[in-house]
């Protein structure tokens, strides 16, 4: 193989790439990159077995052919030498990189133990925006959970009915919910792997739409140049439906900036208990935001617009807050059944996300 390629987009396509390299591996191959010359273009591949980044970039192919190479070395040099042309020549496993003044000759690895893509039957595509995608991302993916006992809820829910996908993530503590429309007739439920999810996001940019392709199994997302390609997660999903309460006999509306900002105060003191514990005393059209520790203690008062019973309630501030900050209007919602039964966040007018949280159960003469 021999090919001219331009630095800064070889350096750009290797960090897209990268994302699907694991750590922990224990095959040598998996820490490489598959160079190979596709149709005029140079592609980048990578895969730890459970996800795999395709993309592919512009550039002058003298001779074809393929190769893989350790993605740290093979990525911090690229990354390292001037933004000009870069000669690349293959030949016999070993890769030779020149670049004005810099030359690098290092061992690569046959393009033919590279692991092959499973060939996909059976599937079904639709489109998306990339901007609703990566908001329904972001609004939930921070809600599964790292335990990996429990492998089902550390991947978030897609489940499309009646044209409209809703994708949610839970994880025995707190649920989040967001609904958008897609455009597509059949039924569909699958379970991604947040991972996935997450590092989607950071190669996600705003512009066009972004082709989902389901099949048994698997899942594809399509962004023209960039292709990730990922297993889906196996077992059965919580019923989330059931958990969400239409009734509430309390319901007040906040600001949501001013809310956040009195939780992450009071959660400065509640950190330096393991449970992160704030108390709220909601009465009067007021929240009365509470927290001790050993340290001391701290009193935040919260305007709000309150209709049915005073409550009192205790919750892990984390969960709290990282809801809220995921709410993008300025006033939110929050319904409560009682001081024992989970409270619901949405934003003012806007049903398309619910935020569940689970409170800390508290004898009433301690808040």
């Amino acid at each position: 193989m021999r090919i001219q390629v331009d630095q800064s987009s070889l350096s750009n396509h290797i960090n897209i790439v990268q994302k699907g390299i694991s750590t922990r591996t224990t095959l040598q191959i998996l820490d490489g990159i598959l160079l190979e010359t596709v149709n005029g273009r140079l592609k980048l591949t990578a895969t730890d077995l459970e996800i795999r980044i395709e993309t592919y970039l512009d550039c002058d192919i003298i001779e074809e052919g393929a190769i893989v190479v350790n993605s740290r070395i093979f990525g911090d040099i690229i990354k390292k030498l001037p933004n000009s042309s870069i000669n690349i020549k293959v030949k016999d496993n070993s890769i030779n990189i020149t670049c004005e003044s810099s030359e690098f000759n290092i061992l690569g690895s046959s393009p033919y133990e590279y692991p092959e893509l499973p060939t996909i039957i059976n599937q079904n595509s639709f489109n998306i925006p990339k901007d609703l995608f990566k908001s329904a991302i972001r609004q939930t993916v921070f809600a599964t959970t790292q335990d990996e006992t429990r492998p089902i809820l550390t991947g978030v829910l897609l489940e499309i009915s009646n044209g409209i996908g809703s994708f949610v993530a839970l994880d025995g503590y707190r649920l989040a919910l967001r609904s958008i429309p897609v455009a597509l007739k059949e039924d569909i439920k699958i379970v991604i792997p947040g991972r996935v999810l997450g590092e989607l996001n950071k190669i996600l940019d705003d512009e066009e739409d972004l082709t989902i392709t389901t099949a048994p199994g698997h899942v594809i997302f399509d962004m023209g140049d960039t292709v990730v390609s990922s297993r889906l997660l196996e077992g059965q999903f919580l019923n989330y439906k059931d958990i969400i309460r239409k009734e509430h006999k309390t319901n007040i509306k906040v600001n949501r900036k001013e809310f956040q900002d009195s939780l992450e105060r009071a959660s400065l003191l509640a950190k330096e208990e393991k449970a992160n514990l704030v108390k709220l005393n909601i009465a009067n059209n007021q929240i009365i935001i509470k927290s001790n520790s050993e340290i001391g203690n701290v009193n935040e008062e919260v305007p709000s617009k309150q209709e049915g019973e005073d409550i009192n309630i205790a919750f892990n501030s984390k969960y709290v807050i990282d809801g809220i900050k995921a709410i993008d209007s300025e006033e939110i919602e929050l319904y409560f059944m009682g001081s024992l039964n989970p409270c619901i966040i949405n934003p003012v007018e806007d049903k398309s996300y619910t935020y569940l949280v689970l409170p800390v159960r508290l004898a009433q003469e301690d808040y």
